[in-house]
């Protein structure tokens, strides 16, 4: 906890504030720096939520006098910028006046027997994060990306995740051979084929498995799978998008454990 003065920064040319703007624009920086740029009172708070702590709170200078006590002490050390070079950090709109920095975990052993999410070739980094936000509200402890997903760290799926993991486990760039570890079953959707997920007696725990947003679920992964679902659309769209098909999926999953005796 930092009970020092933050360091004032004025200098558009400062080499930290470069450092910061990399990692809060470039979705591969994070992997470069081993850190992660957390924007914004609601993601910076559930990070803390969880036992994160910040290497570096990031204050814009009219906000740092306004912050609440439990943000500006949770970090090692904190800077305070100049409002319009804090706007220029961030890639957003309206950036927030408020970040923190957080040393990148290490990368996590693929768990074998836990509820787990798949992420077969997602690209979409909105997509990736509600993706990670209903995994979280629905029980399912990991999430695994295969080579070819959007990185699970990037800025703009953090921002989508909503906070989402700082309580998941994050296993990335697993190649389809590797998921071969998992003791539960797999389970994957389809648009026309499979039983109705509805009706269907699902396992827990079990991985389900969601694929490319165009091409679907890879044809050597779809082949391992222990059960093939569709979701019953009455109103006759052709398909659903990724991420509310995860949703209605994984939530399938979890009142099945509920109605369970």
């Amino acid at each position: 906890m930092s009970t020092d003065a933050p360091t004032l920064i004025t200098s558009r040319d400062n080499a930290l504030l470069k450092d910061l703007r990399r990692l809060a624009q470039d979705s591969g920086a994070h992997r470069r720096q081993g850190r992660v740029w957390v924007e914004g009172e609601h993601l910076c708070g559930a990070a803390l939520a969880r036992g994160w702590r910040p290497a570096l709170g990031v204050f814009s200078a009219s906000f740092w006098p306004l912050a609440p006590a439990a943000i500006a002490q949770a970090a090692a050390r904190n800077i305070v910028v100049a409002d319009p070079l804090m706007k220029g950090i961030s890639e957003l709109p309206s950036p927030a006046p408020l970040a923190f920095v957080l040393d990148l975990p290490n990368a996590p052993a693929l768990q074998a027997d836990v509820p787990t999410v798949v992420l077969d070739r997602v690209q979409d980094a909105g997509n990736v994060g509600s993706i990670l936000r209903s995994a979280a509200a629905f029980g399912f402890a990991q999430v695994v990306a295969i080579k070819g997903t959007a990185l699970l760290w990037s800025p703009k799926v953090l921002r989508a995740g909503m906070g989402a993991h700082f309580g998941l486990r994050l296993v990335e760039a697993l190649s389809v051979d590797e998921l071969a570890a998992l003791q539960v079953p797999l389970l994957i959707t389809s648009s026309h084929d499979g039983e109705l997920l509805h009706r269907a007696r699902l396992p827990w725990p079990c991985a389900w498995v969601l694929g490319h947003e165009g091409q679907g679920v890879d044809a050597s992964l779809a082949a391992r799978a222990a059960m093939a679902l569709r979701i019953g659309q009455p109103g006759g769209e052709e398909s659903l998008n990724v991420a509310a098909a995860a949703a209605i999926c994984l939530h399938a999953s979890a009142a099945a454990v509920d109605r369970a005796p």
